[in-house]
């Protein structure tokens, strides 16, 4: 056990954190996505929510500043009416570490999948919103 460590990253997820590099990009996934079939390392936290290790990811994660936008969301698919409230709360958590990166990409479906197959991980969890995948960047330290 270490102080200050949220209990919802597990040493897999610490680990995997620790290895990813510039550029690199992980993906925290909700219950519908294809996690399993799309990754390259497949972290399960389940019965975990996306807020919550999105929370304990960010704390610890340099988003990458070199690129425009290094959070991506998926779009909502052509003729469907469903409007993702939890965007604002990702917004929320985002700002508390690096208000510079609160502004997100949106990406077509089948785009977000290919994205996430290049992932260095995917992070499944069991949360049930729709539209609740995300996809992190990883900037660097700068001393």
């Amino acid at each position: 056990m270490l102080k200050g460590i949220p209990s919802n990253l597990s040493p897999k997820l610490f680990k995997i954190l620790m290895e990813m590099g510039h550029g690199d990009d992980i993906v925290i996934s909700d219950g519908n996505f294809p996690a399993a079939s799309c990754a390259r390392r497949l972290i399960s936290c389940n019965g975990l929510g996306v807020l919550g290790i999105l929370d304990a990811i960010i704390q610890f994660f340099p988003l990458d500043s070199f690129v425009e936008k290094p959070i991506s969301l998926m779009k909502v698919v052509t003729g469907d009416s469903y409007k993702p409230e939890i965007w604002h709360e990702f917004k929320k958590i985002i700002c508390k570490y690096d208000e510079r990166a609160a502004d997100f990409e949106f990406v077509e479906r089948f785009e977000f999948y290919e994205r996430a197959k290049k992932a260095y991980a995917i992070v499944a969890t069991s949360e049930t919103t729709r539209y609740a995948s995300i996809i992190l960047k990883k900037g660097i330290i700068d001393n």
